[in-house]
């Protein structure tokens, strides 16, 4: 067989995101430009230095998660416990329409796919909500989130053209009815609502659009939408800020991806990429509204052919947290939300065709909600620290200095200064890129005047990619610190004592003063030296991993590495039964010591009540229990605990971890196979297949057609997964060349067969999307008549972020086709006709409600139904799919295997994990667990070959379902490697319970062809 290749088009890369907050004033209730805007509602408010939550200044810290990535509703509430854990207040979210209204006119937000379950889950965790349902949401989901069947309007997407506006109603009033019952106003978490999505520019149509723009804010406000209306602008371009006119927002928001996506080069930080002009940037937009990035870069997204997310998450470490996160909050950021914090999975083909299965973006939790990254404990640090400091938001950011408030011009400083409240100054290399370790002393405004720090002497040190907070005059209930060069995590006023927590790498000299300060009561630890000074007790410390402890009068410091620091957490109390606590800022809280995670905490009468999860045997320390207290329950049990010398509770809870996770050997499976491409025998009858007998296409971006009749599938309602297409020819017995144009997006595949014979396949390229095949062909005798069979498997829609190039509308399928003959080329070529086409059973007809429009493709298997749990076995044959296949075509796997696993007392990640062969054939892979599709392998492209399976979807004590669909892409066939379920160490958890997400089972499906 002899393959040429020609490159049509490439998909465009994946818009970046982005995010801004802002600066703050002591005026409550007030709302920007009241005289222009009616205020809806009094429970949230804003002015132009932040939001008001109940008339409280509010620092919204954020992040980004999408339930529709995780159709495990009772795995919400672990989520966002564990984003509530870091300190954040809030979580942003998207909606994918394409899930909801897979046909026109049938919304449907039931199931896996309601909203509800996760709306609760915010409330108890005590999170509240930013709400992004689109229409048009991005987010690397197939089409930006938008239904296949766009594909047939007219209209440019994303402009006020009329059928394009009223393909978009009935999802809007749906989704904004539902979101609108959410909100704040009555009694649930929503308290800001995004009505379009990175509308920052266009391409042949007019931007802004500001009619578009008053449309869909009049959507969102005709659902009942009450709450303030924010914007994420792609770039910081001020489209739709308030003053702009028709179309504006009440507040103004950016996204910023400031590393971009080379997780190829993760060490390198490219010169000039760290912003220093945001606060200078966001008063030149926006001053009268609250400094917003909505988006803010929280790791990566990979394509095919990528480098994996481990590599992605070194590109965004935790030291890109310490370094860009305290950047923005230098210039004033008040809504700070970050993209991702716990990314999920594209299961089901709900991913673009520029990235894979896994969503797990290198963020702070995994894709199987594991927190095992530094990234987490680092982002908690800074979480906790902005939480009890509300007086950052009273100070205006000024622009980063070098040797003016410090002797070193290698050290970068930028001030935040207030009048009234504390001063912080947030301290960096001046080349951001800098590896270096250098030393230096500060000159920073006090109260007492300008002091040169260390005032004890000695000099600071700034290591590596680092950045901190240093602070002066910063109240901590009836103490001040003068200055803290070490950072504070946090502080909390216990009965009648006060707490505070600072923090600095391992070997660094930090110092701090406490104004008006008695006498110092007792201290220890191996560093610690301390002098007074006026009316100042001046502390030095080198962090070690041991604490060491200074209390001056009834205030106790402790001093952590920061390493130790990590290991700290901080719940905060419910208050009148809310999880939400006595306030945003500074709520009521206990702090806990060890332990992997901290859920909740919560006192009634004597007992201390701890919701902990434990990866190791560890002791749990409780710090400002309240004086009432003498009862210790952990995960509900009774837990005995002795005071020590710091006042705190000590106690080694029971801690039993299995040493093993009993995991099933897959290749020792009863395997079962059924061929899942018969449409290439003789004896197979396609009557049931869809006659494409379109003439024109409806899609715009798709038009004239270069072939006698559409072969795009959303112009016959197919718009997930493989399509295949039939057609039939009389040969004139001189045919050599098949050529074929298909589109499917990148790393897509094609093969084509003609009767049984294999003709030859595109097994894929990691950046190719449309492409141009010549096939050579084996004579066929003159008259005969063939039916040729075409593959093509679709990768989902390209996003469409630039609004008039329609880039959602790129058709999949066969764009064109040629069988001639080289040696007569004065012939024309060979008619193919009476052309048929396959897709879901069904098309927007889908018949899986449970598990939505996009679950299932077009291969027999999927059709049948037989991914689904118990499949007819008695219509497959025994075969293993670590055999394989002798020939190219499709054939499906399924078995049978039961899980028996104490799910209740433990968290145990599994994951479905492909091994390589350098050797093996060319091979693609569809992984169905209990009937849905969780994995999308592509053996010569990658690079994902290990695929997380939520409990839930796997049952942990009962029967699964495995199925392996693999499709030899070469004429010798192909096998699996290997195939093994793997985990992670188990953690015994103090979670809700898992419900399994029980899907329907197999039956026969009427009309399955």
């Amino acid at each position: 067989m002899k393959l040429s290749f020609t490159l049509l088009a490439a998909v465009a890369a994946p818009a970046t995101r982005c995010l801004t907050l802002g600066s703050r004033s002591k005026s409550y209730n007030v709302i920007h430009e009241p005289g222009k805007r009616e205020l809806l509602q009094d429970l949230i408010t804003w002015d132009s230095q932040s939001l008001f939550i109940r008339g409280e200044r509010a620092l919204l810290f954020s992040g980004e998660v999408h339930p529709f990535r995780l159709p495990v509703p009772s795995l919400y509430l672990d989520v966002l416990q564990k984003i509530r854990a870091l300190g954040f207040n809030t979580v942003s979210f998207y909606v994918d329409w394409a899930l909801l209204e897979g046909k026109p006119g049938e919304f449907r937000a039931d199931g896996i796919f309601a909203l509800e379950p996760f709306f609760e889950a915010a409330t108890k965790a005590g999170i509240y909500l930013l709400a992004r349902p689109g229409p048009y949401i991005n987010a690397e989901v197939s089409g930006g989130g938008y239904p296949g069947w766009l594909q047939r309007v007219k209209g440019l997407l994303r402009t006020d053209a009329p059928d394009y506006l009223a393909a978009t109603d009935n999802y809007m009033a749906n989704i904004g009815a539902i979101i609108a019952k959410a909100q704040i106003t009555n009694g649930g978490p929503v308290i800001l609502f995004q009505p379009e999505n990175e509308y920052s520019g266009a391409s042949v149509s007019p931007f802004p659009n500001k009619k578009y723009m008053q449309y869909v804010i009049d959507q969102a406000r005709k659902a009942g939408i009450v709450v303030p209306l924010i914007d994420n602008d792609s770039y910081p371009g001020g489209t739709g800020a308030p003053g702009t006119g028709e179309g504006e927002v009440d507040i103004y928001g950016f996204d910023s991806y400031p590393l971009g996506f080379d997780c190829a080069h993760p060490d390198v930080w490219p010169a000039g990429n760290l912003p220093t002009d945001l606060h200078k940037t966001h008063m030149r937009l926006s001053p009268s509204t609250p400094f917003s990035i909505v988006e803010f870069q929280g790791g990566s997204y990979d394509p095919f052919g990528g480098y994996g997310f481990d590599q992605c998450y070194k590109l965004v470490n935790h030291e890109f947290s310490r370094v860009f996160d305290k950047n923005n909050l230098a210039a004033g950021v008040n809504i700070f939300n970050i993209y991702m914090i716990f990314g999920g999975t594209n299961w089901g083909n709900l991913g673009h065709p520029n990235g894979y299965t896994s969503y797990d973006y290198g963020a702070s939790i995994r894709e199987d909600r594991y927190i095992d990254r530094e990234k987490y404990s680092e982002t908690k640090l800074e979480a906790q620290f902005m939480r009890v400091s509300p007086s950052i938001l009273e100070t205006t950011p000024g622009d980063a200095t070098t040797g003016v408030y410090s002797d070193s011009k290698d050290i970068a400083i930028t001030p935040m200064l207030s009048k009234k409240a504390g001063n912080y100054f947030v301290v960096r290399h001046a080349d951001y890129q800098s590896l270096n370790s250098t030393s230096y002393v500060v000159k920073l405004p006090t109260s007492q005047g300008t002091l040169s720090i260390p005032q004890a002497g000695g000099r600071l040190t700034l290591s590596g990619r680092d950045s901190k907070f240093h602070v002066t005059d910063y109240v901590m209930g009836d103490y001040t610190l003068l200055y803290s060069t070490a950072e504070i995590m946090t502080w909390q006023k216990f009965d009648n004592r006060t707490l505070v927590i600072l923090y600095g790498g391992a070997g660094e000299m930090h110092e701090f003063a406490l104004k008006n300060a008695v006498r110092v009561g007792d201290s220890y630890g191996s560093s610690v030296a301390y002098q007074q000074r006026n009316s100042s007790v001046i502390v030095q410390f080198t962090p070690t991993p041991e604490r060491q402890v200074i209390r001056i009068g009834d205030l106790t410091v402790f001093m952590l590495d920061r390493n130790s620091a990590y290991d700290y957490w901080v719940p905060v109390l419910p208050k009148d039964g809310s999880a939400y606590g006595s306030s945003v800022m500074n709520p009521d809280t206990i702090i806990v010591n060890g332990g992997y995670l901290v859920r909740s905490a919560s006192v009634s009468g004597a007992t201390v009540s701890i919701q902990a999860d434990f990866n190791q045997t560890t002791s749990l320390e409780v710090i400002g229990a309240p004086r009432r207290a003498s009862k210790l329950s952990v995960n509900g049990k009774p837990t005995r605990f002795k005071k020590t010398a710091d006042g705190t509770w000590l106690s080694t809870p029971s801690i039993r971890l299995p040493t093993s996770v009993p995991l099933p050997d897959l290749r020792a499976l009863n395997w079962h196979a059924v061929d899942s491409l018969p449409e290439i025998r003789p004896a197979y009858d396609d009557a049931l297949w869809t006659r494409a007998n379109l003439t024109a296409t409806p899609n715009p971006r798709g038009a004239p057609l270069r072939t006698p009749v559409s072969l795009y599938g959303a112009d016959y309602g197919f718009n997930a997964g493989a399509l295949l297409f039939r057609g039939t020819f009389t040969a004139a017995g001189d045919e050599d060349q098949l050529l074929l144009t298909t589109s499917g997006g990148t790393a897509y595949a094609a093969a084509a067969w003609i009767d049984d014979v294999f003709v030859g396949s595109f097994a894929g390229r990691k950046d190719w999307d449309t492409v141009i095949v010549t096939h050579t062909i084996p004579p066929q005798p003159a008259g005969s008549r063939h039916v040729l069979t075409v593959v093509v498997d679709s990768m989902g829609f390209n996003e469409n972020l630039t609004p008039g190039n329609d880039d959602m509308k790129a058709p999949r399928g066969i764009l064109d086709y040629q069988l001639h003959s080289t040696a007569n080329s004065t012939r024309g070529p060979t008619p193919i006709t009476d052309w048929k086409i396959a897709g879901n059973l069904g098309g927007e007809d889908y018949r899986d409600r449970f598990r939505g429009p996009l679950n299932e493709g077009g291969f027999f298997f999927e059709r049948s139904g037989y991914h689904q749990p118990s499949p007819p076995l008695d219509r497959f044959a025994k075969a293993s799919p670590f055999n394989g296949t002798a020939e190219a075509g499709v054939s499906y796997y399924a078995a049978k295997f039961d899980l028996d696993l104490p799910a209740d007392e433990y968290d145990i990640p599994i994951a479905v994990r492909f091994d390589g062969d350098g050797n093996a054939p060319t091979y693609r892979a569809l992984l169905y667990v209990n009937g849905f599709q969780y994995g999308r392998y592509v053996s010569n492209i990658g690079p994902q070959t290990e695929f997380p399976v939520p409990e839930g979807i796997l049952n942990y004590n009962g029967e699964n379902w495995l199925g392996v669909a693999v499709w030899a892409m070469d004429s010798d066939g192909a096998r699996i490697p290997g195939l093994s379920l793997t985990s992670r160490p188990p953690v015994l958890t103090s979670r809700n319970k898992v419900e399994l997400v029980k899907g329907p089972s197999y039956t026969k499906r009427d009309g399955a062809f």
